[in-house]
């Protein structure tokens, strides 16, 4: 049985995974937090959590809400820093069977594109997943990825900056996520991940104050597949690049689905936190499902709801 799927065919480097099944980052730590409970070398790709050019302490307390099927977080991309993480993480990834991609956020384009440069040729560093659901200072705020124009200067950027594979994250929080995945294409991604979380609140009623100490956070876990289903149906019906699927990922039907509907990987996220051994069980439960479905290659079964609903 092949599991294989190829990320990034245009690129020098390609991003060839064993099988499809990613973490989602900002889940997932380092990597190294998991070590212990199963063999994360078995996965198809580890995305580190978000890294900033410098270190950052992250959002004030409190970060964590839980919501009917699902958690709102607003941890604030608290990270260690890219100079640290070349010098402290990556020594250790590049010891690993399993690519690593290093999930980069900034404040401004030039932020971005400085975290590339500094990661580029680094060994233990696979791809750069590019996360423009962050709020761009010169737009008063707005996320990069809420509109075509500022999603694809920050993907050029990234590019120029880099020769490593781009992931470009993007936002559920915009209009037209399928004009957004068009505008990144072209400015030279060679993936697509969505989506991230959607932006959402919880009121304390008690203390008639919003819950987190900075008032919204992302809404993730299982509440949100169906509207992370249908994104990347409608993004895969829109552009011809490799898509990576995240979003309410529980266990393998959720995780097959969304190959259906034309992701080529899938990224299991907030369920690790109430299952440490989630990728694994949505890894194994894919192998039993292509085994009971006489599927032998992975890519047989990419898009198949899209074809089928093309012919109807």
């Amino acid at each position: 049985m092949n599991l294989s799927i190829q990320l990034a065919p245009k690129n020098q480097h390609g991003l060839l995974l064993a099988n499809p099944v990613m973490t989602a980052s900002g889940t997932f730590g380092y990597g190294t937090e998991y070590n212990h409970v199963f063999d994360i070398q078995k996965l198809g790709a580890i995305v580190c959590k978000g890294t900033t050019l410098e270190s950052r302490d992250g959002n004030p307390q409190p970060r964590l809400a839980e919501t009917p099927s699902g958690v709102l977080n607003s941890i604030g991309l608290q990270n260690i820093g890219v100079n640290a993480l070349i010098k402290e993480k990556a020594p250790l990834w590049a010891s690993w069977r399993v690519p690593v991609i290093v999930n980069i956020a900034g404040e401004t384009i030039n932020e971005y594109a400085k975290i590339a440069n500094k990661l580029d040729g680094v060994a233990g560093i696979s791809a750069v997943e590019v996360n423009i659901s962050c709020p761009n200072i010169k737009a008063g705020g707005a996320e990069f990825g809420t509109n075509p124009k500022s999603a694809a200067e920050v993907t050029t950027a990234v590019r120029a900056a880099t020769s490593l594979p781009v992931l470009v994250k993007l936002t559920p929080n915009t209009s037209d996520i399928a004009e957004v995945a068009i505008a990144v294409a072209e400015a030279g991604a060679d993936a697509i991940s969505l989506i991230n979380t959607l932006k959402a609140m919880v009121i304390d009623i008690t203390k008639r104050r919003p819950l987190l100490g900075s008032i919204t956070g992302g809404l993730s876990g299982p509440a949100i597949k169906p509207v992370a289903l249908y994104m990347v149906y409608e993004v895969a019906g829109a552009v011809e690049l490799p898509i990576i699927g995240c979003g309410g990922i529980t266990t393998a039907i959720d995780a097959v689905e969304f190959i259906m509907a034309g992701a080529s990987a899938i990224q299991v996220g907030t369920t690790s936190f109430t299952n440490p051994r989630a990728p694994l069980d949505v890894l194994e439960g894919i192998e039993e499902f292509m085994k009971q479905e006489g599927i032998n290659n992975l890519t047989d079964l990419i898009g198949t709801t899209r074809r089928l609903d093309s012919t109807t």
